[in-house]
């Protein structure tokens, strides 16, 4: 089973990065299932129901979010309709949506959890008590399970990382935007990367116009932030997981830039 994830798509750069590249790499690397984070995917902030229709179409099959996913007020109905995209499992009880489905492949089924960390993010409950009941839950049906770890911290996501080893197929780190290259499979079998990174505009910061960005920073004024335009950038990684194990056998970071 290989599965794609892509990072943080970011805006319509992000999208056009997505069409450009994603027929492309199912082909050369016999991608199986892929799956995207979406929560910036709508002009930078939050998902609506048209682009999550186009994402879909471009032959992801399932989505993640985080922090963000709430930041347009149809995201709520579109949650509540369409399981395919999650948010964070350790929101509290009666928060809309899900933070985790079982796919199916034909027969093969696969587990995707989405979880939040909590250092430098909203305030949330315990990600790793919260994913290790999730995860007995799905291993029910399937040992094959890919988690979304969207956290700020390197430190959270690592732990949560090693708390989760042997437990899932992978953990892949979302968020931050920016690819990290610590990429490896630990010691129990599972595929684990601090950041997957962004899928959205190179010349930018993490997204967004470098100098509304840089403003900011000398200014500490508020203002409103744009997605930067410009040549876009694909960021993701394959993982390859023995369907008979659940365990991972590789992982491979890749990052594409488009010409335009």
């Amino acid at each position: 089973m290989r599965v794609l994830l892509i990072g943080d798509i970011v805006g319509k750069t992000g999208r056009k990065a997505v069409k450009a590249f994603l027929p492309a790499l199912i082909s050369r690397f016999k991608i199986d299932l892929t799956v995207a984070n979406c929560e910036n995917a709508a002009g930078g902030f939050g998902v609506t129901e048209k682009v999550a229709a186009e994402l879909f179409n471009c032959g992801i099959h399932v989505m993640t979010s985080g922090n963000h996913i709430w930041d347009k007020k149809e995201a709520v109905a579109l949650l509540v309709k369409e399981d395919r995209i999650l948010r964070p499992v350790n929101y509290p009880p009666g928060v809309p949506g899900a933070g985790s489905i079982i796919y199916n492949l034909n027969g093969r089924k696969v587990g995707v959890l989405n979880v939040s960390g909590r250092i430098f993010m909203n305030a949330m409950d315990c990600p790793f008590r919260t994913a290790e009941t999730e995860v007995e839950r799905l291993k029910k049906e399937t040992d094959m399970i890919i988690v979304d770890m969207h956290a700020e911290a390197t430190s959270e996501k690592i732990a949560f990382g090693r708390y989760m080893d042997g437990r899932v197929s992978a953990v892949l780190g979302t968020h931050t935007h920016v690819q990290t290259a610590d990429e490896q499979i630990l010691p129990n079998g599972t595929a684990y990367i601090t950041d997957v990174g962004m899928t959205g505009p190179f010349d930018s910061v993490i997204g967004v116009a470098a100098d509304q960005i840089i403003d900011k920073f000398l200014t500490q004024m508020p203002r409103k932030f744009e997605t930067a335009k410009g040549i876009g950038v694909l960021s993701g990684v394959i993982v390859e997981i023995d369907e008979k194990t659940g365990r991972s056998t590789s992982i491979q970071r890749i990052q594409l830039k488009t010409d335009n």
